[in-house]
């Protein structure tokens, strides 16, 4: 099975590393090609892969491909598809990780029918450690769908959703980890101006969110049990979530995923 990658950046990488990692494919069955030949020479250095950039890359790599993976960002996706079309097979499947692009939209610049997968995968993944969405249309078959999942699961957790709620995973897995690291630095300028250094304070504040995540993944317990688990009467937590409450956090991080989510249907 030959595995095509049409663009290399960080997501590209984050998904190549995960594949090899974690035994999913060798660095004989992936190929890629970028436009810019730094790109395409610096995946090429750190997987040993087999890569290409130049005018005829892409269709290069689409008459190979048995999964074609389409990893540009959308304002870019139009141009990258006129280049390959005419070269990608009738049994070939089709993964897109461009943010806002729908099935139809994607179809329609094929101008054919295609085995299509659309994924929102988000920067965890560089870590192993991704949330991705992902939905098909109706020519994927059930085994080709637990290929995507197995693929797409390498570098963290999958979930099949409808892709009227696409938006809402780029609102919130897409675009969330920008929103936890903003969380993160002021939870660290906090920790500053009471005294403690920089880098410790990161630190600190890193492996709280780390920890926090991984106490509702495994206990499964809701968000609110836990918060409630830490805030005794009258003590110090319950009177940090009073002021978080009093200055609109919830209703923020709401108002942002939101927002988020409106963007992606514009794009």
């Amino acid at each position: 099975m030959k595995i095509g990658f049409i663009g290399l950046g960080n997501m590209a990488k984050a998904m190549i590393g995960g594949m090899l990692e974690r035994g999913i494919a060798s660095k004989e069955e992936i190929i890629g090609a970028d436009k810019l030949s730094a790109a395409a020479e610096a995946a090429a250095g750190q997987y040993g892969i087999r890569t290409s950039s130049g005018a005829d890359a892409n269709s290069e790599v689409a008459k190979a491909a048995d999964v074609l993976i389409l990893a540009v960002k959308p304002q870019f996706l139009a141009e990258a598809v006129a280049e390959l079309k005419d070269f990608v097979k009738e049994e070939t499947l089709v993964i897109s990780i461009a943010a806002g692009k729908t099935m139809a939209q994607i179809e329609s610049l094929f101008g054919k029918k295609i085995k299509l997968v659309r994924v929102m995968p988000n920067t965890p993944a560089l870590v192993l450690e991704g949330c991705s969405g992902v939905c098909r249309n109706a020519e994927v078959s059930e085994e080709e769908m637990q290929l995507c999942m197995k693929l797409i699961g390498s570098f963290g957790k999958a979930s099949e959703v409808p892709e009227k709620l696409m938006d809402a995973v780029t609102g919130l897995s897409g675009s969330g980890p920008a929103f936890v690291f903003l969380f993160i630095e002021a939870m660290a300028d906090g920790a500053v101006a009471a005294g403690m250094p920089r880098n410790q304070a990161y630190t600190f504040a890193a492996q709280t969110v780390l920890g926090s995540a991984k106490l509702v993944l495994e206990t499964g317990k809701h968000p609110g049990e836990l918060k409630d688990m830490v805030c005794s009467p009258a003590g110090t937590t319950i009177e940090g979530v009073r002021i978080l409450e009093e200055k609109g956090l919830r209703s923020s991080v709401m108002e942002a995923v939101l927002g988020a989510a409106e963007k992606s249907r514009n794009l």
